[in-house]
């Protein structure tokens, strides 16, 4: 059986988004599968369309998500990516064999030229293509002192088919297909000419690729053929929508891979949640080790239709992995954000381990995401934290909520050990001695002590906060309302 080799082309030329890195997972769990070989190639060959810091962006997502790749020029113990643009010599011998063969033929059109022939053909309702004009003219690699681009000659008449391995037969007419520039006029060889070269040469079995490369692939198929190679097999990867059907964008959350990791999303998450966008593993699984993934990835369970990208779905996902994830594990994570946005001196995360661990476990049940154990734990950590305006409006306006809390305060005083039970023991004895509904105590209370109507339990969060800040807080509280009369 022949090996698995797959490779990875990004182009340097922005960000990598998550249709991109979408195609470089399929291509890793498969070689991965397969016990093959995931190749990382730049394809940087376009030098007008160079984005300055693409490339660091590109290794900086894939190693982010886990991602490794096996082979390359070694680099200080490890292997780099090829890049295309150190490759021009394997090139230029290609583009002098088609020449010399009669297979591919320079063209010295220009650009002008090319764009009134679009023109024209626009204007009768035609599919713009180049007109072939220098096709039977024999020119050289230049023409009255300008560098020629090189067209690939493809058959005028006939058909081109290829096997997919997602869409099964593709068939096109040739009479469809334009004379695909190969080389440009700056000596720099296209996407395609380059594409069809290194994959052959280094080997790539599977060309697993978006499906908006279709149309491109007969082009292949013929440039193949030209050169005497057999094509890989080809799997062309469906669509990525938004819930509305609609393209991905970046109203649906189509953005850098990095900024994920920016709105604290475990990599793991991500890799797993665009594992599964258009390919399934046969059952009812969501969640999934990468471990899992890699066993059960298949071609086979890779489906054609459009993968809807729903960013709902991701923070769930998110929240289901910090949901399984074990308490000590978590709060390594969360400590840095809490650290950097100053809630937790460096110095008190292993003194007060097991503090931070109750609270760790009284969020991360309403916690999707790293970053919300800041922004919904803040009253933990701070004392200047303030009430949000609807929760003062509702539950600290009426007269008697300042007495009610003076004397809760006062029955909370005495209470040892200060735990939930014992503290929800008070509040209720309180409500029937005062004869207003528990509510009318617990409202008023949590805002009081988290500034906020809505959080975990209110009588564990007291018992975590501990009694010196609830006593402090409640009191707080009641000064905020005399000041408020």
């Amino acid at each position: 059986m022949t090996e698995v080799r797959v490779r990875f082309a990004p182009s340097p030329t922005g960000e990598p988004h998550v249709g991109n890195i979408r195609t470089a997972i399929f291509n890793w769990l498969f070689a991965r599968h397969e016990g093959g070989r995931f190749i990382l190639r730049i394809e940087d060959t376009d030098r007008l369309r160079l984005v300055e810091n693409s490339l660091k962006a590109i290794l900086e997502g894939l190693r982010w998500l886990g991602m490794d790749w096996d082979e390359g020029p070694e680099m200080g113990g490890s292997y780099g990516p090829y890049f295309q643009s150190q490759r021009l010599a394997v090139y230029r011998e290609h583009e002098k064999r088609l020449a010399e063969e009669g297979k591919a033929y320079y063209c010295a059109c220009s650009p002008e030229r090319l764009a009134a022939v679009r023109e024209e053909q626009q204007k009768r309702k035609e599919n713009p293509r180049y007109d072939r004009r220098c096709r039977d003219l024999g020119l050289g690699p230049e023409a009255g002192g300008t560098r020629c681009v090189l067209r690939l000659k493809v058959p005028l008449e006939g058909e081109t088919a290829f096997e997919d391995r997602i869409r099964g037969r593709v068939v096109f007419s040739n009479t469809l297909l334009d004379d695909l520039v190969l080389v440009k006029a700056d000596g720099y060889p296209t996407y395609h000419f380059a594409n069809v070269i290194d994959d052959h040469l280094m080997k790539v079995s599977h060309v697993m690729r978006g499906d908006d490369w279709i149309s491109s692939t007969p082009r292949h198929v013929v440039l193949y053929r030209a050169l005497g190679w057999e094509p890989p097999v080809f799997a062309h990867l469906s669509t990525i929508v938004g819930p509305d059907r609609a393209r991905l964008s970046k109203r649906h959350g189509a953005t850098s891979i990095l900024e994920y990791r920016h709105r604290d999303y475990f990599p793991e998450v991500v890799f797993n949640f665009l594992s599964l966008l258009g390919w399934s593993p046969g059952d009812n699984r969501e969640i999934m080790t990468r471990e899992e993934l890699i066993g059960a990835f298949s071609l086979e369970g890779i489906v054609p239709t459009s993968a809807i990208f729903d960013l709902k779905k991701l923070d769930w996902m998110n929240g289901e992995y910090m949901r399984r994830m074990p308490d000590v594990e978590l709060l390594e994570r969360v400590i840095p954000l809490w650290v950097g946005q100053d809630l937790l001196a460096p110095e008190r995360a292993s003194s007060q381990k097991e503090w931070l661990l109750k609270i760790i476990a009284l969020l991360k049940e309403r916690c999707p995401k790293l970053g919300d154990f800041s922004a919904k734990g803040r009253y933990f950590f701070r004392e200047d934290f303030t009430y949000e305006d609807e929760a003062a409006k509702k539950h600290l306006q009426a007269k008697a909520v300042e007495a009610r809390l003076e004397a809760l305060a006062e029955k909370l005083a005495p209470v040892e050990p200060f735990a939930a039970p014992a503290i929800e023991a008070v509040v209720r004895a309180l409500s029937e001695e005062q004869a207003v509904k528990p509510a009318q105590l617990i409202h008023p209370m949590r805002v009081a002590i988290s500034g906020t109507t809505a959080g975990p339990g209110l009588f564990e969060v007291a018992e975590v906060l501990g009694k010196e800040r609830v006593l402090r807080r409640l009191h707080r509280a009641v000064q905020y309302l005399q000041e408020k009369r």
